[in-house]
C-alpha cells in the first residue's frame, strides 16, 4: 500500500512538532511538506530541537500539492482564512486542530463538510469523512469522562468539573501566564464557567442524550507543569460504584486508547502517550470520574493521527504505540 502523503501547515507550533515527532515513525505516513511562513528554508530541527538527528526535513513556504491529507496547526480563526486563500485538491483530506469547525454551526465551510473527530464518539462517521475537526484538549478529557453516562441516559443532573492543564496548552508564543517565572510554583484559574470548549462538550452530550437539560460547570486551572490534563468530574447518578465502573468499561471496551482503571490514576501515566485513563468512584449520591490525558497527544496531535488512521482505513493504533515515562 502506498504511504499516506502528509502536509502540515503552521509547522513551528507545539502541535505541529508533536505531529512531526510521531509521523516520522508512522509506518504508513510520509511527510511531504511542513509549511511555516516565518521559517521557510530552515531545517525543522532548528525550531523543534527534540528532532535533532531525527530528520533533515526543512520548512517550506507552501504545500507541495501532492498531499493526501493536510493537518492545519494554525491559531483559532486562521484555518478558515487558510482554506479561503488556498486551492487545495478536492481529494485532499483536512484535519484541523483549531476550533474553527468543531461546532455544528461551523461544520460546513467552502464546500467542505467537517466531522467532529472524537473517535470514542464518532468512529463510524470519521471513517466515512473527508474532513475532521479535531477536538479541543480540555474537551477530550472531559467528554471521555462523561460519554458513558450520557449514552446510558444517566446524565440527568448538573455536572461539576475542575481540570488543570500544562503550560503547552497555551501554545508556543510566550505570554504573561506561560513564562517560567510566572508559572513555576504557581496556580490560577482562567475563563471560569465560560471556557471555549464548553460548546463542543455540550453538543456531544446532546448528541448522545438529546433534550438533557443540565448545566456543565467548568473551572479550568493553569498548572505549573508543561504537559498533561487532569480533570475531576462529578455529578449525581443513580448507580452503585460497581454499576458505574462496569458502565464505563462496557462503553470503552472497543476503544484502544481509553482505559478504565480500577486504581486511582495520575498524570505521569499518560504524558507522551495517546491514552486517556479514567477512574470511577461513588461517594453517596455523587459519581466522581477522574480523567487524565496528554494535552498535546490525545488532546491534539496524537488524536489527529488516530483520526488520520481511521480516514485512510489503517489500524487505529498504528504509529501511536507510545509509552509514558512515569519515573
Amino acid at each position: 500500500m502506498d504511504k499516506i502523503k502528509v502536509g502540515i501547515v503552521g509547522g513551528a507550533g507545539y502541535t505541529a512538532g508533536e505531529l512531526i515527532r510521531i509521523l516520522l515513525h508512522h509506518p504508513s505516513a510520509e511527510i511531504t511538506s511542513i509549511v511555516s511562513s516565518s521559517n521557510a528554508g530552515n531545517p525543522v530541527f532548528q525550531v523543534h530541537d527534540d528532532l535533532v538527528g531525527e530528520t533533515d526535513l526543512a520548512f517550506s513556504s507552501e504545500l507541495s500539492g501532492a498531499e493526501d491529507v493536510v493537518f492545519l496547526c494554525l491559531g483559532h480563526g486562521n484555518s478558515k482564512a487558510f482554506l479561503e486563500k488556498t486551492n487545495l485538491s478536492e481529494s485532499a483530506k483536512v484535519i484541523d486542530l483549531s476550533n474553527d469547525f468543531r461546532l455544528n454551526a461551523d461544520k460546513q465551510f467552502g464546500g467542505r463538510a467537517f466531522v467532529y473527530g472524537l473517535p470514542e464518539l464518532n468512529k463510524a462517521k470519521i471513517q466515512q469523512a473527508q474532513n475532521i475537526a479535531n477536538p479541543g484538549c480540555f474537551a477530550s478529557a472531559i467528554q471521555l469522562a462523561l460519554l458513558p453516562l450520557a449514552a446510558a441516559g444517566k446524565l440527568t443532573n448538573d455536572v461539576h468539573i475542575s481540570a488543570i492543564t500544562g503550560s503547552t496548552g497555551a501554545g508556543r508564543e510566550l505570554t504573561e501566564t506561560t513564562g517560567f517565572t510566572w508559572r513555576t510554583n504557581n496556580i490560577s484559574i482562567y475563563k471560569p464557567f465560560k471556557h471555549q470548549h464548553l460548546g463542543e462538550i455540550g453538543e456531544s452530550l446532546e448528541q448522545l442524550h438529546p433534550s438533557s437539560d443540565i448545566e456543565v460547570n467548568f473551572i479550568p486551572y493553569r498548572g505549573n507543569f508543561t504537559r498533561g490534563i487532569f480533570a475531576s468530574v462529578y455529578t449525581k447518578a443513580d448507580l452503585t460504584q460497581d454499576e458505574a465502573r462496569q458502565l464505563y468499561k462496557d462503553y470503552y471496551a472497543a476503544a484502544p486508547f481509553t482505559t478504565v482503571s480500577d486504581k486511582e490514576i495520575h498524570l505521569k501515566q499518560v504524558v507522551n502517550t495517546n491514552k486517556c485513563l479514567l477512574h470511577v468512584q461513588k461517594f453517596g449520591s455523587q459519581v466522581l470520574i477522574t480523567s487524565a490525558i496528554d494535552n498535546l497527544v490525545k488532546g491534539a496531535s496524537g488524536q489527529a493521527i488516530q483520526n488520520m488512521n481511521l480516514l485512510f482505513g489503517r489500524p487505529e493504533q498504528e504509529g501511536l504505540g507510545l509509552k509514558a515515562a512515569s519515573f
